[in-house]
């Protein structure tokens, strides 16, 4: 055993009274008696119930303006860091980008150990969006990482070192990937997968936790009906569908929510949208297409089918029902409920029963073009009918971005009241002209950012810009109502903690943490922290002391449907993990002031025609990581430089594969490339003076502006 661990965990466990015992020391047992040992974080979202609410009071309302930073670590990144730790007697455990897993000391920050399972890195191109990890798993002494190649890898929790490896794609030559975190109970790890944009037919897979060995599958939608039906449930889906669908992939993968339910022995499955996007060119616009957009429930030891809920049929908006889940017992109606929750992108708040699928309830949360609400009676949405894409371009809202999308929600059982990110979003969408699938590349069968009338376009993207925003707000799950909401300066959704001291704890888009109280939403404490926070954060004890974890690293899809509202060119620091406590007094270094000059961008030299055929191309492969309309988020290409546009082909043909930038060369034609790049000049023409007059007025601002933390009046 690693004796640094070893020592961490004597300490933790000599508090409570306990024996030595190995490093991550959990099972199904403990996992659900999670509540006894309040300061460890043993799962995703800290039980199975998936609440991110802590019963640690220690740092409470009255106390947390004493809130300070205890440690701190660069994890070498600036991508997107999307997971929330886990922490197991004293010990933090944290995947970042490319599912590097550290481990450390929850008290000193040391490092205890890191591994790198060296996932190749044009495995990024079929990352939506970018190579992140929403989490891991802990099982007997084990830390389990799901890679975004589909490995699942079982560390030794004391050294790090790999116990066993299974590989979760059957056929490596399909564009599956893997962003979601790691279930495990009762000996069987589960775990779903992505690459619906990309033509894959989703599935969720169980494997012995001790050995890698696979165990069920159960697959979201139906395959080709003449190799048979795996089961009576592909045969249902599969009369929800029409055409050909299985030779475009069909989609419906379950790329994140996953729930686990001891007591009722069901998996809860949150599963995406269809391959094509296009309900027209997927389905021959016909049936409702069982299971995308759904919440399916199957049995824990089988995989066998229990029960489903659809909530967007005709599935056409990417309005996918993978956002977390909440299983709470709530009084409605004068009778107690075993209740799964649920926000997804359709910007409607669900309660279900969870052991039957009925619904209870659903309102929206947000602002709603798409449906009117929700027919109790037959539980399907009431579709607005221009809302399905046509050749007529029509402002959805949500956008793809979704009302609420994977970040964390949290449930407080002492206010009754569900914390998350939302935001108002709007996107433009049409049904493309023509559609001509193509293996390895998005094939959505939609026109982004609409076609048509110039100057109708020009005032839909006016009204959304002047409406576009996000908040924090506290739901009501049995009034179906919000009671109090903090409004952000930006659209931006970000991971939510709750705690037993009356606190809500969240990232801010202005690159801030901050408390609230969580009976009212006054805000008593807020500290820069340098860039973005999008994870949930935790909380923990170690030395008998209570910490707050919070990884801090911006990027992935939301910062490819925020960069409108979000310059990616001020100052920020690298992805790294914070940890705070009371009366701490660690600072972070100073940001550096990087020498940055815009450079005039190249003339437009291409046709109007070639310019249109790079906004297609561009909308269908470089949108998810680069933004909606060149609005960068991973990387601004409209202010690339001189050599960066003199070495634009080989860019995107692999020169930059070890930094992250995907090979496109089986992917886009040399015509197709030279018209995406036509693109990105014109686009860099159009915004150039107000990106350097945006940049400039950004800098004056934040230098005028920076937060300072808040801190309780003492009297």
């Amino acid at each position: 055993m690693n004796t640094r661990i070893a020592a961490a965990l004597a300490a933790s466990l000599a508090c409570a009274g306990a024996a030595l015992a190995q490093p991550a020391d959990v099972d199904s047992a403990r996992i659900a008696a999670a509540d006894q040992t309040p300061g460890d974080w043993l799962t995703v979202g800290r039980t199975y119930d998936e609440t991110y609410y802590s019963p640690l009071d220690g740092i409470d309302d009255e106390n947390v303006g004493e809130l300070g930073l205890a440690w701190f670590h660069d994890l070498e990144t600036f991508r997107g860091v999307e997971a929330t730790p886990l922490a197991i007697d004293g010990v933090l455990y944290l995947p970042s980008a490319w599912n590097v897993t550290y481990a450390f000391d929850g008290a000193t920050g040391e490092l205890l150990w890191k591994y790198d399972p060296e996932v190749a890195r044009e495995w990024g191109r079929y990352a939506c969006c970018e190579p992140v990890s929403r989490g891991l798993a802990a099982w007997n002494g084990k830390i389990i990482i799901a890679t975004l190649d589909g490995r699942l890898i079982a560390l030794d929790a004391a050294t790090g070192e790999p116990v066993w490896e299974t590989q979760t794609f059957d056929n490596m030559d399909w564009p599956y990937s893997i962003t979601g975190a790691p279930r495990v109970f009762d000996g069987k790890v589960v775990i779903g997968n992505g690459g619906a944009d990309l033509g894959v037919r989703g599935y969720v897979g169980a494997y012995d936790a001790e050995t890698g060995e696979f165990l069920w599958r159960f697959y979201t939608v139906p395959g080709n009906p003449a190799e048979g039906f795996e089961n009576a449930a592909m045969e249902m889906a599969a009369e929800t569908w029409s055409g050909e669908w299985w030779t475009l992939g069909g989609g419906g993968t379950a790329w994140d929510g996953l729930a686990y339910d001891p007591e009722l022995n069901l998996v809860y499955i949150g599963t995406g949208n269809g391959s094509p996007l296009a309900w027209e060119y997927r389905s021959e616009g016909k049936g409702d297409n069982l299971f995308l957009a759904s919440i399916v429930a199957v049995d824990a030891d089988t995989g066998e089918y229990a029960w489903h809920y659809q909530t967007a049929p005709h599935e056409t908006w990417d309005y996918t029902a993978t956002a977390p889940f909440i299983l709470a017992d709530l009084e409605i109606a004068g009778e107690e409920r075993q209740v799964i929750m649920q926000a997804p992108k359709n910007g409607f708040f669900y309660v279900l029963d969870r052991a039957t699928g009925e619904l209870i309830s659903a309102e929206t949360f947000v602002p709603n073009t798409w449906a009117t609400g929700i027919d109790m009676e037959t539980g399907r949405p009431d579709i607005v009918p221009d809302a399905f894409p046509s050749d007529t371009p029509y402002l959805m809202t949500p956008g793809p971005g979704g009302g609420h999308n994977w970040t964390p929600m949290s449930f407080n059982p002492d206010t009754g009241l569900v914390y998350f990110a939302a935001q108002e979003q709007h996107f433009i969408v049409g049904l493309a002209d023509s559609f001509e699938p193509r293996r390895l590349r998005p094939n959505a069968g939609l026109s982004f950012g609409g076609a048509g009338d110039p100057h109708a376009i020009q005032e839909m993207n006016e009204y959304a810009a002047e409406r576009a925003n996000g908040w924090l707000t506290a739901w009501d799950p049995v009034a179906q109502e919000e009671r109090w909401r903090v409004q952000h300066s930006r659209l931006g959704m970000t991971g939510v903690l709750s705690t037993a001291g009356n606190l809500v704890l969240e990232g801010t888009p202005d690159q801030t943490f901050a408390a609230y109280t969580a009976d009212t939403g006054e805000k008593l404490w807020e500290m820069p922290v340098q860039t973005t926070p999008i994870a949930a954060p935790m909380t923990y004890l170690a030395g008998g002391e209570q910490y707050i974890a919070l990884p801090a690293g911006w990027g992935g899809g939301q910062a490819a449907v925020e960069s409108r509202n979000e310059s990616r060119n001020t100052q920020r620091a690298a992805a790294r993990l914070l940890v705070f406590k009371l009366g701490a007094t660690e600072t972070l270094p100073e940001l550096k002031e990087a020498e940055f000059v815009i450079a005039a961008p190249p003339p437009i030299m291409a046709s109007e025609d070639t310019i249109e055929h790079g906004r297609q191309v561009y909308a269908d492969n470089c949108r998810l990581c680069h933004g909606v309309e060149v609005r960068g988020s991973d990387r601004d290409l409209r202010i690339l430089t001189p050599e960066e546009h003199a070495q634009f082909a080989e860019i995107v043909t692999g020169a930059r594969l070890e930094q992250g930038m995907p090979d496109f060369e089986d992917v886009l034609s040399e015509d197709e490339i030279e018209a995406v790049h036509a693109y990105i000049i014109a686009r860099a023409n159009e915004d150039f003076l107000d990106i350097s007059q945006a940049e400039a007025a950004a800098r004056e601002e934040a230098a005028a502006n920076a937060p300072v933390p808040v801190v309780p009046d003492p009297q």
